[in-house]
């Protein structure tokens, strides 16, 4: 418009020109943005072409690279599958083992149907075969050419018979178990036959969190099923699942049927050992662990060269460093744990190490827990020269200790314990000297004194604490103690502030207890 009124002002009169721009004026802010627009237009047209050319790439790249993770996974499904076998375990009952829960005329009362024994008797006891073959279901992975197969020990712990379903195949093969260790819940059995497909194993030292996995197994029998998730934690302990527990926590959908069956990286590498998973329901619900591969692979070594499994030992009670211990030994950490004992003539007392030291360093790792310092120790060749760094009395120290082979009854526990009278001191414990009766009774011959806990109160301090009947008081606050007297002497020293610090016996096992009110 504005270029319109200039042409125009050559061919009127001065008063028509004002009166065209007072119009202009009024029109003005229209006028210039559709200029603006009219002018733009072609630009902005360009631009938006050129964007929704750059999304249209964007969009064609990622789906590339989409379609290359996809082709990726059905690579390593293609690749792995082969080597992953169906475990079939078939125990066979006897007659007599069911009659033993259900004796012929019997009493007892209800029989399995609640009809009563009677009932039973007269119109299913005749009917009963003199064999049952109850069959479980797992999964196992071919990890050497000879046959040998990785599973759980709870896939095979109770079988009489195991057969072997190979991929693509219905042929049952017999298997026979190698070995087996309940304390990792890792088992080794073997197959007759050639040209078996390997999995390759993988470093599960090397697994980190969010790392993408692929489980496979048979799932409630569903042969060759394939999931996929994420490494969602390592180092899992404490789980309550086996003795040495070292998981590795996946989400990738594990379910019954799964046992057994690997856990493979990108690489198509096994790096785990399907175990267990954490459900309310039976099923999968998003927690599920397997045995690192390094820990099952020395096993499943050991098992096959020695018929059972070798594990390394330092002789030593330990336990965690909690923050009231770390206080009363001057730590500035609860890192480590804590010497409670050295078993005598073992590779920790050969190398010095003393009671109260702390272990922070394991060949040149560092120790967190009790179970970290554990697996490792358990892992270590017998013969091996470890480097192991200590904290005594707040100072650090190095040691080279020799590594031994672990006794077969290692976790061995004394007897049961009896009760009967109540306690009377302010730590909520009674105790009695350890007389040569008392000392046999609870298998502590060997022990030159101390004083014996024969009692705890219900909820008292001592209880709390963890103190137990039968426990047997070595030292109080770093104390040797060999009888009561001197007991309380030590104990109504203590400043309340701090505690009192026990060194306990347990059986075979060591450790320190703090009483301290909270």
């Amino acid at each position: 418009m504005f270029f319109m009124c200039k042409s125009v002002s050559k061919l009127i009169e001065e008063k028509t020109m004002r009166n065209c721009l007072k119009r202009l004026n009024i029109v003005s802010p229209l006028a210039i943005g559709v200029l603006v627009l009219s002018l733009l237009a072609p630009s902005i047209y360009r631009i938006d072409s050129a964007q929704a050319e750059r999304t249209t790439a964007e969009i064609e790249r990622l789906q590339e690279s989409a379609v290359k993770f996809e082709k990726l996974f059905n690579e390593i499904a293609n690749y792995v599958q082969p080597s992953v076998v169906h475990v079939k375990a078939v125990q066979v009952m006897k007659q007599e083992q069911f009659e033993k829960f259900h004796p012929p005329g019997g009493g007892g009362g209800g029989g399995p149907f609640g009809f009563g024994d009677e009932f039973f008797d007269r119109f299913f006891r005749g009917r009963i075969p003199k064999e049952f073959r109850q069959q479980g279901f797992g999964s196992g992975v071919i990890v050497d050419p000879r046959g040998f197969i990785l599973t759980n020990n709870h896939v095979v712990q109770e079988a009489d018979e195991i057969y072997v379903i190979l991929p693509g195949t219905k042929k049952e093969l017999k298997a026979e178990v190698v070995g087996a260790d309940p304390p990792t819940d890792v088992a080794v059995i073997k197959v007759e036959g050639d040209g078996l497909p390997v999995a390759s194993l993988g470093n599960s030292d090397s697994v980190k969190v969010g790392d993408w996995v692929l489980a496979v197994g048979n799932p409630f029998g569903l042969t060759q099923t394939v999931t996929s998730g994420i490494i969602s934690a390592v180092g899992r302990a404490n789980v309550g699942i086996a003795d040495y527990e070292d998981f590795i926590q996946t989400d990738a959908a594990i379910n019954p049927g799964n046992s057994g069956g690997p856990l493979v990286n990108l690489k198509g590498e096994v790096i785990g050992i399907n175990s267990a998973i954490f459900t309310r329901t039976g099923g999968y619900q998003g927690i599920g662990f397997a045995i690192p591969i390094n820990m099952a692979k020395s096993v499943m070594n050991s098992l096959i060269e020695h018929k059972k499994v070798v594990r390394g030992w330092l002789g030593v009670s330990i336990q965690d460093v909690t923050e009231e211990l770390a206080e009363s030994f001057g730590l500035t950490s609860t890192e480590g744990v804590l010497v409670g004992d050295i078993t005598p003539n073992s590779p920790a007392e050969s190398s010095g190490m003393q009671r109260g030291d702390v272990i922070i360093k394991y060949q040149g790792k560092d120790i967190k827990d009790v179970s970290d310092l554990r697996n490792m120790v358990a892992q270590t060749a017998v013969g091996t020269k470890a480097s192991v760094e200590v904290l005594r009395s707040g100072k650090p120290e190095h040691l080279t200790i020799t590594i031994g082979e672990q006794p077969a009854d290692l976790f061995a526990q004394a007897g049961p314990t009896e009760g009967g009278q109540q306690p009377s001191t302010n730590y909520g414990m009674m105790l009695e000297n350890l007389s040569p009766e008392l000392a046999r009774r609870y298998g502590y011959e060997s022990e030159p004194g101390g004083v014996l806990v024969v009692d705890v109160e219900p909820g008292g301090l001592a209880e709390t604490s963890g103190v137990q009947p039968g426990d047997l008081i070595k030292e109080a606050n770093r104390e040797r103690i060999n009888n009561t007297q001197e007991f309380w002497r030590v104990a109504d020293a203590a400043p309340k502030d701090k505690g009192l610090l026990l060194l306990v016996k347990r059986g075979k096992t060591t450790r320190y207890v703090l009483l301290k009110s909270k």
